[in-house]
Parts: structure tokens; C-alpha cells; sequence
């Protein structure tokens, strides 16, 4: 028994922890969860948890359903919003087949599959998500009206009896005792929606961290008799919700991003790896745009008078808010920080996915060495269409079938994903896209009811 595990069920008898949730994601990015009680334990470190993989969604054909859930003891956190009793802790898993295998529909495998390639170059990954969100005043109800928010602020409010404040200090409270870095939050640019950014750290830990954030921000808000949605677009008439993600590479303690003597100080790793995801953007858009509403929110116009940060265009450029990759400002004397800013995924994507595809594309273009195309320095969204084909500029899927009908084409994402999982995801969102299509939505009845 190594140290982590032998510090966990010391833990546990110290604590007195009654229960421990053992947490996996399902291939949508669903959090699922079973407890088991302190004495199985051990047991679950070494052998696994057995469970119905064909019950959950995108796990298994009925007759390879046996599957084994085991515990990293490494994620290991009490929950804080339980109280002091019962106390309960909880720990992420990894997924196997009973001979000992990973899981071909574990995506938590997917992502530490990646990530070894990374190593095997001499990189890795670093993330930090800026995660937004909408605080509803009450929950949703089916077939009605989208509840309002629980304010009327824009972005960076602060007023009097501010609830979204409140808000995010509690949630931000929680997360630090969970273990969860927080570096910035504020109020976002919609009425409602709240913005919370994780600290930096290795791509495996933060996509655990999106996680447990997810499942915090609404057990907070339930707390607090108000409703949390991580729903790309809620409101056709406001902003949606993002995840922009920063990105680097990091040799040992070197930031194999960085370059003093380019203007953007971009090494060449750092040049090769934005071609990549430039070239492989659209192919991984449904993973990092997996839903429907998705694609409500990266639309590709802009109306009068709206501010849209929602990337459409396959570009990049320097502190270029309109760009699909976005260079932040560099900060002199400060190598490290030099990193992209990748601002397509939203925040109710599988992240270790999303992560996954998103370091692959970057990898590809190192491998095989991609040319950057030159930066994009207007505002993209108000060019015309011959003026962003005269430069090259391409849009990004504009729904969510013709996201499906263009990654059923990559053999970079089916190499990425598995070629089991890289199947049910497919059949999963064209299923939903079918589903979306036979629809008549409140749009339809309005517009065509009175005239036809």
C-alpha cells in the first residue's frame, strides 16, 4: 500500500468519515457517483468497485457490462457542504475492465492517455478555465419560460445587497477547502451570470477540478435557494457561457511557450501547436461545443449594439478578443505566463475530452510541423464573408450536426478518442440532433402561427 492510500484510511478513522462518494464521469461529462461505507475501502483501492456499465450512458453493450470503478486516493477531499455529520469525503475514479484494462469509454483515461504522449515529447499540459455561468432565481420548470436571473448587473458590478457576491465567496470558500485554486471571480457581462477562473495547474487536475466546480457552484446555489446552470445559452438575448481556456507547455520547469525574441514571444513549439488547433478546430468542435445550445452562443453575426466574445472564425491574434486562440499581453520578466487562450468551449463540455482533443490538436502541429498563418488583427465578426475568405479565415460548425458530420471525418479525433468511444459520442449527439429537429420551437409558433 503506498503512502497516498495509507493517508486516506488514516484519514478516514481520524475524521471519522462515514462515507466516501466514489466519483467518474460518463462520456457526456456527466458526474455520476456511488458511496460505500469506510470498511470497503481498502478493498475498492485494490480490487474495485464492480458496476452495470451498460446502465450508464455510452459505457457498454449489455454483454460487456461488468465494469470496475477504482479510486485515485491522489483526489481524496472531504466535502465541505456536507456538515459534521455524516461526514463525507470523496475520491475520483478511474475505470476498468474486470481483466485489469482502462475502460474504452472512460474519457478520465482518455485525457492521462494524452497526456502520456505529451510526456513521451518531454511536455506538460497546463490549464486554467475561466468558468461562467448563470444564477437563476428559482429552479427551471419544463415547458416554461427560462426563470430570471437573480440580478440585473453587467460586468464587473458590485451594488448594494449583492447576491451574486455572495454567492461567489461562499462557492469560492468551498472550493478552497476542497483543495480547488481560485485566482479571479466577478460578475459577467449578462444579468445574472457570474464568472469564477481556477488557478493554473496540470491539465488532469483541472479537469477533475471543472468537476468537482460544477457540482459545487450547485450545491451552493441550492444552499442558498437559488438555481445554477452551466447551460451554454439560456437567454437568446444575452451573452452566453463560456469556458476560455488558458494553454501552455512546459519542458521540466521551462515554458516551452516562450520565445524573448519573437514579437509575440511565442517559441516555434508555441507557433506549431496554435496551427494545430487552428487546423483541427472544426474537428473537435463537438466535443468542445457537444450540445445543441452550444452552438447558440458561438452564432457568428453581431447585432447592433451587442458585445459578442463568443470566437466563430478560425483565427488568431494578439489580445484579439474576436479570435478563436487569443495571445494574452505578455508580462515582462515573467516567461512562465506566456500561454494561448483558446475561447471556443463552453462550460458544459466533458472537460477531460475537451482537454484531450484540444492537446492533441496542439501536438499534431508540433509533430508535424504546422505553419501559424499570419494573426488576425481586426475585430472578425464585423468582415465581411469575401473579406474573410480573402484572408482565409474559416467559420467553425455553426450547429451541432454540421460539428457531428465534421469530426466523423478526423482520424486525429477517432485516434484520440478510441475508436468505442469515438462511436457513441457520434451516435449519442446525432440521436440528440434528430431529436432537436423534430422540435416546433416558441420561435416557429410565433413568427408562423399568425400569418400562415
Amino acid at each position: 500500500m503506498d503512502k497516498q492510500q495509507e493517508f486516506v484510511l488514516r484519514t478516514l478513522e481520524e475524521r471519522d468519515i462515514r462515507f466516501i462518494r466514489l466519483w467518474f464521469t460518463d462520456v457526456l461529462g456527466v458526474l455520476k457517483s456511488v458511496e460505500i461505507a469506510p470498511a470497503e475501502l481498502e478493498g475498492a483501492l485494490a480490487e474495485g468497485i464492480g458496476f452495470d456499465g451498460s446502465s450508464i450512458e455510452g459505457f457498454a453493450r449489455v454483454h460487456e457490462a461488468d465494469m470496475l470503478v477504482k479510486p485515485d486516493p491522489s483526489t481524496f477531499q472531504v466535502l465541505p457542504w456536507r456538515g459534521d455529520s455524516p461526514v463525507t469525503a470523496r475520491m475520483f475514479c478511474d475505470l476498468v475492465m474486470p481483466g485489469g484494462a482502462p475502460s474504452p469509454a472512460d474519457s478520465r483515461w482518455v485525457l492521462r492517455r494524452t497526456l502520456a504522449t505529451a510526456a513521451e515529447a518531454g511536455f506538460t499540459f497546463y490549464t486554467h478555465p475561466e468558468i461562467e455561468f448563470f444564477l437563476l432565481r428559482q429552479p427551471p420548470q419544463r415547458g416554461a419560460p427560462v426563470p430570471p436571473p437573480v440580478d440585473d448587473s453587467g460586468y464587473f458590478d458590485l451594488t448594494p445587497n449583492d447576491i451574486s457576491h455572495d454567492f461567489r465567496q461562499q462557492a469560492i470558500g468551498v472550493l478552497e477547502r476542497l483543495g480547488i485554486s481560485v485566482e479571479f471571480s466577478h460578475h459577467e457581462v449578462a444579468p445574472g451570470q457570474q464568472e469564477i477562473d481556477l488557478r493554473y495547474a496540470d491539465a488532469l487536475t483541472i479537469a477533475d477540478n471543472i468537476m468537482t466546480f460544477r457540482q459545487v457552484v450547485k450545491e451552493v446555489a441550492l444552499r442558498q435557494g437559488v438555481y445554477a446552470t452551466f447551460m451554454p445559452k439560456p437567454y437568446s438575448d444575452q451573452a452566453g457561457s463560456g469556458m476560455h481556456t488558458h494553454l501552455s507547455l512546459f519542458e521540466g520547469d521551462r515554458n516551452a511557450f516562450y520565445d524573448p525574441t519573437d514579437p509575440y514571444h511565442l517559441s516555434k513549439v508555441a507557433q506549431a501547436f496554435i496551427a494545430g488547433l487552428l487546423v483541427h478546430a472544426a474537428e473537435i468542435t463537438a466535443v468542445t461545443n457537444q450540445w445543441v445550445n452550444s452552438y447558440k452562443r458561438i452564432v457568428g453575426d453581431q447585432r447592433a449594439g451587442e458585445v459578442l466574445e463568443a470566437p466563430a472564425y478560425v483565427c488568431w491574434g494578439h489580445n484579439n478578443r474576436s479570435a478563436l486562440v487569443r495571445i494574452p499581453l505578455h508580462k515582462p520578466n515573467k516567461p512562465n505566463a506566456t500561454r494561448i487562450e483558446f475561447r471556443s468551449p463552453d462550460s458544459a463540455c466533458n472537460p477531460y475530452l475537451a482537454f484531450a482533443l484540444i492537446l492533441a490538436a496542439g501536438l499534431r502541429g508540433i509533430q508535424e510541423g504546422y505553419e501559424l498563418p499570419p494573426p488576425a488583427a481586426d475585430d472578425v465578426w464585423t468582415l465581411t464573408e469575401p473579406q474573410r475568405n480573402e484572408r482565409g479565415i474559416r467559420a467553425l460548425p455553426g450547429t451541432l450536426e454540421e460539428a457531428i458530420a465534421t469530426m466523423e471525418r478526423s482520424e486525429m479525433v477517432r485516434d484520440t478518442l478510441g475508436a468505442d468511444l469515438f462511436e457513441f459520442f457520434l451516435r449519442n449527439k446525432r440521436a440528440e440532433w434528430a431529436e432537436y429537429r423534430r422540435q416546433v420551437t416558441p420561435f416557429e409558433i410565433d413568427r408562423y402561427l399568425p400569418i400562415l
